[in-house]
């Protein structure tokens, strides 16, 4: 692009426009990986050509290693004159989160980043089955209205859960994914959700951590030896997941046409496929600070547009390729695990149970406890196992003194799914073992976002199926459901 010419923007809400395209710092993990940290102030200096160039936004997290100080350091030493954003993430362990917990959280981010306000905080969850996850988030929110946080973003966030969150009033304004021709699945409800929202895509993964680019077009499977970071090991992974190494070269064939034809690399081949795409309001391309320099080529990306042809060449090689299981954000937390070491080993140590369990009146049973003062006043519990069984109340998307989903009839059905699924993960089950499920409706009207939302969490497990109307206790409640459930030894 003409050097007078600036880098597209786009405002992601009020106060924050970013760069179209903004600079990843995951790598500083990387670099960091023999546990020898970065030099901050040469770091810090690395990122200088990026916003001087334009790229102002930069994307980092709490685990990134040293990226937040790092960070931190670059802004405090830049001149008022020349503002730069940095977007952070929280990524909390599994299990049981306190307010207090949440705003530690936050001023240890404003702390490193030596700023009063965050300008975004993404915010990750490894499991939707333990309500910590909507806990945080509303105390994020509210922290947002206070004034520390400037605006609220989810990073790895499935369709059904944006939806969620949206749906019960948190005002979400991204999401950032994977999004690459390798990795669609931003593409399908994703993109859809996000259109109908106003809430953008951040894509991450665009060049699947350098795979996609010149250096592999043309060459054997590489072995263990040749993936050398935690990118190519786990977007390696996600070529397994699309077919393999043959199917995927002819892939890479594709966009190196598409490059020649137009005069760019593969790398802004396949990084302009996603810019192009409407939901996405920016792509994070990483670097490693100090070692690995594209600053030029990367500013190529607003030279050029795909044109027809492009997009349909692109299209079909990657149409080609087996679809990447699930929904954005699955590869954190169902199998396949698609990350780098294949497992959450390098993340997590264990899942704390969702709720708490207690002996049954009988020896052979054990009752899961929601802690809801209804389970004491009615006399019940939230499910029971005996044996191989598990039964669970009738659910609604109650959640404390809040109705989770609003009036959104499908976001009230993942509620519940996730209420039920917490429930049987306390007592050892999972959704799987499932049999039956019975589902009442509030409204008849409202039985096909109820009946399209319990598809999407059992199409794969299809367990007997019943649904009613029904005159639900409470105002506001769209639906319950109850399950049973069956845990073969």
């Amino acid at each position: 692009m003409p050097q007078d010419a600036p880098v597209p923007r786009f405002e992601l809400g009020p106060g924050l426009t970013v760069s179209r395209v903004l600079t990843g710092l995951w790598q500083v993990a990387d670099l960091e990986r023999d546990g020898t940290p970065l030099d901050l102030e040469a770091a810090a200096r690395a990122m200088a050509p990026y916003a001087d160039a334009g790229l102002t936004s930069f994307d980092m997290a709490d685990h990134y290693g040293s990226a937040e100080p790092i960070a931190g350091r670059f802004r405090a030493e830049r001149s008022p004159s020349q503002p730069v954003e940095l977007l952070t993430k929280w990524v909390p362990a599994p299990g049981p989160i306190s307010e207090r917990e949440v705003r530690e959280a936050v001023d240890r981010a404003r702390r490193r980043l030596g700023v009063e306000r965050l300008d975004l905080l993404q915010f990750h969850t490894w499991s939707y089955a333990h309500p910590s996850w909507i806990d945080a988030l509303f105390w994020l929110d509210g922290l947002r209205r206070e004034g520390a946080i400037g605006l609220l973003g989810l990073t790895n966030f499935d369709t059904a859960h944006l939806r969620l969150a949206l749906a019960s009033g948190i005002q979400i304004v991204s999401n950032q994914v994977a999004c690459s021709l390798l990795d669609r699945r931003f593409e399908g409800a994703m993109q859809s959700l996000c259109l109908a929202s106003g809430a953008r895509l951040l894509g991450y993964g665009t060049v699947a951590g350098g795979l996609l680019t010149e250096r592999w077009l043309g060459r054997a499977e590489p072995t263990a030896q040749e993936l050398s970071t935690y990118s190519l090991m786990k977007y390696y992974r996600f070529v397994q997941a699309a077919g393999g190494w043959e199917p995927f070269q002819a892939l890479l064939g594709a966009i190196r046409h598409v490059a020649e034809r137009l005069g760019v690399s593969m790398a802004n081949v396949a990084t302009r496929y996603v810019l192009e795409s409407p939901a996405v309001a920016g792509v994070i391309v990483g670097v490693r600070l100090g070692r690995s320099e594209h600053l030029e080529d990367t500013l190529r990306l607003f030279d050029f547009e795909l044109d027809d042809e492009a997009r349909s060449t692109l299209a079909l090689a990657s149409q080609a390729l087996a679809p990447i299981p699930g929904d954005c954000g699955d590869e954190y937390r169902r199998p396949p695990f698609l990350t780098a070491s294949g497992d959450l080993s390098h993340h997590l140590e264990s899942f704390p149970a969702p709720y708490e369990t207690a002996p049954g009146a009988l020896p052979d049973r054990t009752q899961v406890r929601s802690g809801t003062p209804w389970e004491t006043l009615a006399g019940y519990c939230r499910a029971v196992r005996s044996g191989e069984r598990v039964l669970v109340s009738g659910t609604t998307a109650t959640h404390g003194t809040r109705l989770l989903g609003g009036n959104d009839p499908a976001a009230q059905t993942h509620a519940v799914i996730d209420k039920l699924e917490g429930a049987l993960a306390s007592v050892g089950a999972r959704l799987e073992h499932v049999v039956r499920t019975r589902v009442y409706v509030s409204d008849l009207a409202h039985w096909e976002p109820c009946a399209r939302a319990h598809g999407e969490r059992f199409r794969e497990i299809r367990p007997a199926n019943t649904m009613i109307e029904a005159r639900l206790i409470g105002a506001g409640y769209l639906v319950e459901i109850e399950a049973e459930a069956i845990v073969a030894e």
